[in-house]
């Protein structure tokens, strides 16, 4: 029988920056305000560098947790034996040796995207995750928007679009660079630095999930991954990075799995454009206004099927949240949990993989290499596409 009670999930925090506080203020949101009665969450304790920022953390953002402990060492959160789940949200070059920290303490971890800096760090993390018998995800929050799933159905659904064949996505921010010092984790290579990893997750995420997750592609990983990089003479770091992935063969007898294309993009030193997302289908298109992490309207478009790319019929979806949405992620982690899973069925861990052996693939391409021991595991070889024949990393 069902327990009557919500389950009670435990955070530990790693890391008080501005990430970490938006997700805490919306763990802190009631979750029956978004019509959520199954699970629960409490912050137990946040963990700093130093005590003191931990400390002010804890005072001014979670005012209404007084027993939330303080801790000056990221350690001390996972050896606390009241914490269920580790929330890592510091700059992506130290993904790896956090969550590897907490999966040892045996602590399940949801933790900030781009989950690692290349696809062997993340496979290391995996295998201690399913040694050590926890639940692994990448927390990219925009995969578990209402919104998102809302497209997702339409998209998939007999509503007359078709199968998707092109797809363009953008994520641009202006971090006005020169302004900046070369240390912020924006510029600084020793920090894993750059658009690719920092933006990019963003434009793929939804090429991930209008072509890698419709059903006729059938689980198939890109057939051909092609990039390329502008990067800032400040430190060497992408300023920006465009890259297509293309789904299906090439070869004119074609295979019955999905034959579609996406382009996407990220920058650094310019706005983004209204239309983030826009997916084209055989007989429509699906529109995603801007920013395409926290949409909050869509637009479907049908064409009259005897003038394509007259538009017969429009619809505007319009969504909006309570603080920031980045709780839906969190429900997500909290039933998993719950019912004893290791990976969601939502972003399971292929697609974080798909996403950092892509990430790898458009890196070794262009050159572009962090400095030495910033990737804590040897990406070695290049293997997500047959077709593009990469060169071994340096060093092979």
């Amino acid at each position: 029988m069902a327990s009557s009670h919500p389950f009670e999930l435990r955070w530990g925090i790693i890391s008080t920056g501005k990430i970490a506080r938006s997700f805490v203020a919306d763990l802190l949101i009631d979750p029956k305000s978004r019509n959520v009665h199954d699970v629960v969450h409490k912050v137990i304790a946040v963990g700093s560098r130093n005590l003191a920022t931990a400390e002010e953390f804890v005072n001014e953002y979670v005012k209404c947790e007084k027993s939330i402990r303080a801790y000056g060492s990221y350690g001390e959160v996972y050896a606390d034996k009241d914490v269920d789940v580790v929330y890592i949200g510091t700059p992506h070059a130290f993904h790896y040796e956090n969550a590897l920290g907490a999966i040892k303490a045996k602590k399940h971890v949801l933790c900030e995207k781009p989950v690692t800096l290349n696809a062997a760090e993340l496979r290391s993390l995996l295998d201690a995750a399913k040694e050590q018998g926890v639940f692994f995800m990448e927390a990219l929050w925009t995969r578990f928007l209402p919104i998102t799933m809302e497209i997702k159905k339409l998209a998939e659904s007999d509503c007359g679009l078709g199968e998707p064949v092109a797809l363009q996505a953008d994520l641009s921010i202006y971090f006005r660079l020169d302004e900046l010092p070369k240390t912020h984790r924006l510029l600084d290579p020793y920090l894993g630095g750059g658009a690719l990893l920092d933006l990019g997750p963003y434009p793929l995420l939804w090429a991930i999930l209008a072509l890698y997750e419709h059903p006729s592609n059938k689980n198939s990983r890109p057939s051909h991954v092609t990039g390329a990089m502008l990067r800032t003479p400040l430190t060497g770091v992408d300023r920006s990075t465009s890259f297509i992935v293309t789904f299906g063969t090439t070869s004119s007898s074609a295979s019955n799995t999905l034959a579609a294309q996406a382009v996407l993009s990220c920058n650094f030193h310019t706005p983004s454009f209204q239309d983030g997302v826009v997916i084209r289908y055989e007989n429509g298109v699906i529109v995603v206004h801007a920013p395409i992490f926290r949409p909050k309207a869509f637009t479907v478009q049908w064409y009259d099927p005897d003038e394509p790319g007259d538009i017969v019929h429009e619809d505007i979806e319009r969504f909006d949240y309570v603080g920031n949405g980045m709780y839906f992620e969190a429900d997500e982690v909290a039933r998993c949990v719950r019912d004893g899973k290791m990976e969601s069925e939502v972003w399971g861990h292929d697609k974080s993989l798909l996403e950092m052996m892509i990430f790898d693939e458009i890196r070794q391409q262009n050159g572009y290499e962090f400095p030495p021991g910033v990737e804590k595991v040897d990406s070695g070889q290049y293997t997500l596409c047959k077709h593009n024949h990469p060169s071994p990393a340096p060093g092979k």
